[in-house]
């Protein structure tokens, strides 16, 4: 990906975070997921081929604290980056894999471990906006939620679950906050409306190098901690973060948080193989 200059390339890195040592689903990366064609392999190595897939990516490695996961990555193909077991997000465990990189990078984007079904359009847009604006130091991903989206996440939030992270987004494209619950408020008569600013964030980042390596040095605040959203720690320290909008991918963005949602996961890796 080369720079607006055109003379000088950015060269750019995908990191997947991934840890063994998880309170509701420990092990998780190990995880055995079936696609189309009785294809069974470790949630890792789909996330792994996921990020493969992407275009523009120098290189793709595996941050863990872990020999078992580093076993998989490598048993998958990717390099591995060993970090601490002091990390507390992906965001953390990436800037601590800086230091093992054999080459250095201009971009590194942070791909989830559990971000299985992310498409490479969106990671590529993430891409192209930092080569487009050297102003962008960190950007992430929003789908505008459609009137069954905005159903389900209302529905979710009334019943007490956790349904996925909305954003609210400012004139200049930065995000103004991110929370698990349903951001903005949509009156009633409202919901349905597919132009209302419901955004549904995927969690993906891009960051430059030094942005990547300041977090580790900002201060954890409060909303950080009560929303559990890493992505806080940048807006509470005044921090800007790019919102890219995307198209919708034409399935569901679910990650792997519980066990639960392995058959439900499943089932979108077959349909979508099979197509």
């Amino acid at each position: 990906m080369q720079n607006p200059a055109g003379n000088v390339p950015l060269r750019t890195v995908i990191i997947i975070p991934a840890r063994h040592a998880s309170t509701r689903y420990p092990g998780k990366p190990l995880a055995m997921l079936q696609g189309a064609r009785g294809i069974a392999k470790p949630l890792l190595a789909w996330t792994i081929d996921a990020a493969r897939s992407v275009r523009g990516a120098a290189a793709v490695h595996v941050a863990t604290d872990h020999p078992l996961i580093a076993e998989a990555a490598r048993a998958a193909g990717a390099s591995v980056l060993m970090t601490p077991e002091s990390c507390t997000n992906g965001t953390e465990r990436c800037a601590a894999a800086l230091d093992g990189l054999a080459e250095p990078a201009d971009i590194v984007i942070n791909f989830q471990g559990d971000a299985l079904l992310t498409p490479a359009f969106v990671v590529e847009a993430l891409i192209a906006a930092m080569a487009t604006d050297p102003s962008i130091e960190v950007a992430t991903p929003v789908v505008r939620a459609s009137p069954l989206v905005q159903r389900r996440l209302i529905a979710d939030q009334q019943a007490g679950r956790v349904g996925g992270t909305t954003v609210a987004i400012g004139l200049d494209r930065n995000a103004l906050y991110f929370s698990k619950s349903v951001i903005p408020h949509l009156p009633p008569a409202r919901i349905g409306d597919p132009s209302l600013p419901l955004f549904f964030h995927i969690g993906v980042y891009a960051y430059r190098l030094g942005a990547l390596q300041r977090y580790a040095t900002l201060p954890v605040g409060t909303l950080e901690l009560l929303e559990g959203l890493e992505q806080l720690r940048f807006l509470e320290s005044r921090k800007p973060v790019r919102i890219v909008e995307v198209r919708d991918p034409g399935h569901d963005l679910w990650e792997l948080n519980n066990p639960e949602d392995i058959p439900f996961i499943e089932a979108i890796l077959a349909d979508r193989d099979a197509s």
